[in-house]
């Protein structure tokens, strides 16, 4: 059976489930919140208990944030949340610690050369790439200005 491209996207829009987006945007936006509010909570735990104050506590913030993704991502909890939250889960840093986490994760049986290490990066990566390069490019600006 021959069917032209507009009679299958007719049938596809018509067979295709709808995306509840108010509710999707909703979670996100809860969870993403929610994420955040963490940070700032720890944020202000370790200016009370700790010498840290201003960028030395923001950078203990993220440490804990990415290694709450990790293991997370690790026990196979954080892909939970992500199917309930949606984008919230995709806050940088928590979303940056998955995106590193799951390669390393779904080719460990390969090894630690060729899989985990080979592996790794394969989403973070471009991110890391032309974040970088981003960033010289502007600081280039900067210097030329």
């Amino acid at each position: 059976m021959k069917i032209n491209k507009k009679a299958y996207q007719k049938t596809a829009a018509a067979t295709a489930r709808r995306s509840p987006v108010l509710k999707n945007s909703l979670f996100a936006y809860l969870f993403g919140g929610g994420i955040c509010v963490c940070g700032q909570a720890l944020y202000d735990l370790f200016s009370a208990v700790t010498p840290y104050r201003g960028a030395d506590a923001y950078a203990l913030v993220s440490i804990v944030l990415v290694l709450v993704a990790a293991l997370l991502t690790g026990f196979g909890v954080f892909d939970d949340i992500a199917k309930i939250a949606g984008a919230g889960t995709l806050v940088p840093i928590t979303g940056f610690a998955n995106a590193v986490v799951s390669p390393a994760i779904d080719t460990r049986a390969e090894g630690l050369v060729l899989g985990v290490g080979a592996k790794i990066f394969t989403v973070a990566g471009p991110v890391l790439l032309y974040g970088i390069l981003s960033g010289f490019v502007y600081g280039i600006f900067l210097l030329l200005r």
